[in-house]
């Protein structure tokens, strides 16, 4: 296991810094709290002098980044919840508007890394993928459930794989004989219809199953369903002056946050602060490979 698999390393942190802008006495939102990296920076840039509320479904997300974050326990207020869920989680905790809300929509390494967890297609699991355990249905009950047809076009919506067809055709076939719960034997079924042989992939090259993981983490977890949610409410959550960021990691993704943030500015709710996404520089890519695919955006509640 490679050192960024055991630790999980937040992209773009000094870059969400800057957008961001947390000045003391502010309170703010990080909606996807994962192992605790941004907030952590945020923190440090005020000294602490900040109300930061932390959300995550991972309950062991939420475990590791207190103890990342316990120097500054008295300024962090994590929850587990759906960042869906927003402006309840704020009015429970006694705040109707906030100065800055920002989302890391990417799966953390730590969850990738963890093979009972089943997003990866490297380490053998249960074909599991749900973020929040409290969730009911799972990737293998989608693989094993869903008519070729309707699983084709999953596959092809949420990880826009041109050869979603034959990909979806071949599970059915395989799930005849036998149900399949394993993440191992779901990647190398992906490799045998794209016609790759899975014991001669070369280190380093993006894995042939990477798509259809993904399609069926974002069905599984309603990720683009979440982030729409989430997105119809900041605007009102947001005092004047006020700032959002997200980062993204895929075009889905990167395309919702694009139409949310064009339409509220010709609105005139929104100022743009980034014209074009903020992407990673070549020093921060080799140290996380990971930050390769991350797209920045950002703007600021017009007062």
């Amino acid at each position: 296991m490679t050192n960024e698999q055991q630790q999980h390393i937040p992209v773009l942190v000094d870059q969400l810094v800057a957008l961001v802008n947390p000045s003391p006495g502010m309170v703010g939102v990080d909606c996807t709290l994962g192992g605790g990296g941004h907030a952590l920076a945020i923190c440090r840039a005020v000294k602490g002098d900040i109300t930061l509320f932390g959300i995550d479904v991972d309950p062991v997300a939420i475990e590791l980044a207190r103890g990342t974050l316990a120097d500054f326990s008295a300024s962090v207020t994590t929850v587990q919840g759906n960042f869906a869920a927003i402006s309840q989680i704020l009015s429970e905790h006694g705040h109707q508007t906030v100065n800055f809300i920002y989302a890391d929509l990417g799966t953390s390494s730590m969850q990738l890394a963890a093979p009972g967890r089943g997003f990866s297609f490297c380490l053998d699991g249960p074909l599991d993928m749900r973020l929040d355990p409290e969730l009911t249905t799972r990737a293998a009950d989608l693989v094993n459930s869903l008519k070729e047809t309707e699983l084709g076009d999953l596959i092809f919506r949420y990880g826009e794989e041109p050869k979603s067809r034959k990909i979806a055709r071949l599970i059915c076939q395989a799930r005849r004989g036998h149900r399949l719960d394993s993440t191992r034997e779901l990647a190398d079924l992906v490799c045998q219809a794209l016609g790759i042989d899975p014991d001669r992939l070369r280190p380093g090259r993006i894995h042939p199953a990477t798509k259809t993981f993904q399609a069926l983490r974002i069905a599984v977890n309603d990720e683009l369903g979440r982030l729409e949610r989430l997105l119809e409410q900041v605007d009102s959550l947001l005092a004047p002056g006020g700032r959002f960021a997200v980062i993204s990691f895929h075009s889905l993704e990167d395309a919702l946050v694009k139409e949310d943030f064009r339409r509220k500015e010709e609105k005139g709710i929104y100022r743009p602060l980034t014209k074009k996404p903020v992407v990673a520089e070549q020093s921060e890519i080799i140290r996380n490979s990971r930050s390769r695919s991350a797209k920045l955006r950002a703007v600021e509640k017009v007062s």
